[in-house]
């Protein structure tokens, strides 16, 4: 039995059987019997599907964000605005898939024709992550089923109950049952998921576990992509309003509870500014409301994840002793059966301590004094990570200088922590291979077909 248990307190609140070895092979023959005759149906059956699982995301909205709420700890107030985002995503999916899965001629003379068509992949293995359930699950199942492909979706074991209402709603949208399956478990399911004959894996999280995803189907030849971790930075250049970044800032390193493979995790802020952008940085973060994540004035809830809580001591610990200032703070919070910690903030920070150089996913941030932009860009590509960068200045060619010597996937002026679902999704480095969102992101759901036809 699978224990769901509410972060905020340590309560047990759902117990769910398993699926196990057998059940995870009569899932994926299921939709293997499945997969040829969704294919079959036409795109706008299956868009029609979509439109309805959409109405049903709407319909229930209140009740979905409070299941989020319940499992991961997100403030309800966050959760309803993930849900709400979701409604853009979807329309996004539903109005491009058609012309970006639309046979295309490419040539014609002489009697040849060159055409390029789009098949599915077949069934997907979609195994996803906690902290943004609905958009990080979407970017996948959704542009997966438009294609014609059947999902065995494995949501994370911390957020069971959301991938549950997934496929309810899916299936209630006219989504066959077998050709979306919602796979029950921790890392042991996904390790039975590998084993069987996919034509696609689509991961998110970790780096580490990404790596062994890699390698357990190494030499299969099949699509692989994984969406990874980030250690992503921010410049703070001279000539910005100093509030407005802080005030920016600040929520892009704490929203979520610090809980977001793009929140901000390095801040490198020019010498001239530097003190006051601390300033207004830490009384920022120390005015984020700390509380019951169903409260509606909370903005921090609980760390999901019990042993991140040790993470984030370690890098505190880590940072002051070897000279880091911390300013705001530091240390787990005194909450009966949950997993919290305070909004830290440190200084005089450098790239021997953790808090620079390992993923922290958390409520904490790192402030850096640089002398210059050669300076801040160095530190920017002294990491592991490539998957989100940023930089605040009154000048867009300044920031598109420093910008293009950065090694990232996505890049921004003056804002941070956002995806677009027009815009794809990628990183370098140790934050993955592949990509999800734009038109690119529903095209790598297929296997493109060359025609060369001659008229006789």
């Amino acid at each position: 039995m699978l224990n769901i248990t509410n972060p905020a307190n340590g309560s047990v609140i759902a117990e769910l059987p398993e699926d196990a070895h057998e059940s995870v092979v009569a899932k994926y023959r299921a939709a293997r019997t499945a997969q040829p005759a969704w294919a079959a149906t036409t795109l706008e059956h299956r868009l029609a599907c979509i439109r309805r699982f959409r109405e049903g995301i709407v319909r229930d909205l209140d009740k979905l964000a409070a299941i989020l709420t319940s499992e991961v700890g997100k403030p309800i107030r966050q959760s309803r605005n993930e849900l709400n985002g979701l409604l853009g995503r979807l329309d996004f999916f539903l109005n491009e898939t058609a012309a970006a899965l639309a046979p295309r001629q490419v040539f014609d003379d002489a009697g040849l024709r060159e055409v390029i068509e789009h098949e599915p992949l077949g069934v997907i293995a979609n195994i996803s992550a906690w902290n943004y359930p609905y958009f990080v699950g979407s970017n996948v199942f959704v542009p997966a089923l438009l294609a014609g492909n059947a999902v065995l979706y494995k949501p994370s074991e911390y957020a069971t109950l959301t991938g549950l209402e997934i496929g309810r709603l899916l299936h209630a949208g006219g989504v066959p049952q077998e050709a979306f399956q919602v796979l029950v478990g921790g890392g042991h399911v996904g390790i039975e998921l590998l084993k069987e004959p996919v034509d696609g894996v689509f991961f998110t999280g970790s780096y580490a576990t990404g790596k062994r995803i890699a390698e357990a189907v190494a030499g299969r030849m099949i699509k692989l992509q994984l969406e990874l971790g980030g250690k992503d930075p921010t410049y703070v250049c001279d000539d910005v309003d100093v509030a407005a970044a802080a005030s920016s800032l600040a929520d892009g390193a704490m929203y979520n509870t610090g809980q977001s493979c793009c929140s901000v995790e390095r801040i490198y802020v020019h010498e001239k500014i530097h003190d006051a952008f601390v300033d207004a940085f830490v009384r920022e973060a120390k005015s984020f409301k700390v509380g019951e994540p169903t409260a509606e004035d909370s903005y921090i809830g609980p760390l999901t994840r019990a042993q991140q809580v040790k993470v984030l001591q370690m890098q505190v610990a880590d940072a002051v002793a070897k000279g880091a200032q911390l300013l705001a703070g530091g240390k787990p919070i005194d909450w009966p059966g949950g997993h919290w910690f305070e909004p830290t903030v440190l200084v005089n920070v450098n790239h021997d301590m953790l808090v620079m150089r390992e993923e922290s996913f958390g409520p904490i941030i790192g402030i850096q004094k640089v002398a210059d932009d050669d300076e801040a860009v160095r530190l920017m590509n002294d990491t592991d990570y490539g998957l989100t960068a940023g930089v605040y200045a009154k000048n867009e060619a300044r920031a598109k200088t420093i910008l293009a010597q950065v090694h990232a996937g996505s890049v921004y002026w003056n804002c941070c922590d956002r995806v677009s679902p027009r815009l794809p999704w990628s990183g370098v480095k140790h934050s993955g291979v592949g990509l999800t969102l734009s038109t690119y992101g529903i095209e790598t759901f297929t296997r493109p077909k060359a025609w060369h036809l001659r008229a006789p």
